[in-house]
């Protein structure tokens, strides 16, 4: 298992921060050890919400950690790229003001940051 790939805080809207994480994943074991590494990280262990999803070779999973619906968002773009055998973690610190639907655009934003860093378009 390698390491998550960490972009670090890639946008801040009303004060919520959210950073984007991913590594090669082909079983559920080898994503709960990239979620393990990364919540190993103080800060990403007290955040809000630590959504993602994955594509393996068994077929797709993903969590949306309390940020209902924010999974899905990541595993459509997933799908939409071409992504497989990967895991991408959108983190949120919740900033104290409600998102509406807005959190879903970022969670787009903080996901096609993370394709852009792979070179995928989306």
């Amino acid at each position: 298992m390698t390491d998550p790939t960490r972009l670090g805080v890639v946008l801040t809207d009303r004060g919520s921060k959210y950073a984007v994480s991913g590594a090669p994943a082909r079983s559920r074991e080898e994503v709960d050890a990239v979620l393990a590494v990364l919540k190993s990280d103080k800060s990403y262990a007290k955040a809000t919400h630590n959504t993602w999803a994955a594509v393996l070779p068994s077929g797709a999973l993903k969590a949306d950690d309390g940020e209902t619906g924010a999974a899905m968002v990541i595993l459509r773009m997933m799908e939409r790229a071409g992504l497989t055998d990967h895991v991408i973690v959108v983190t949120r610190w919740y900033g104290g003001k409600k998102l509406g639907g807005d959190r879903f655009r970022r969670v787009q934003d903080a996901t096609r940051a993370y394709l852009d860093h792979l070179g995928l378009a989306v």
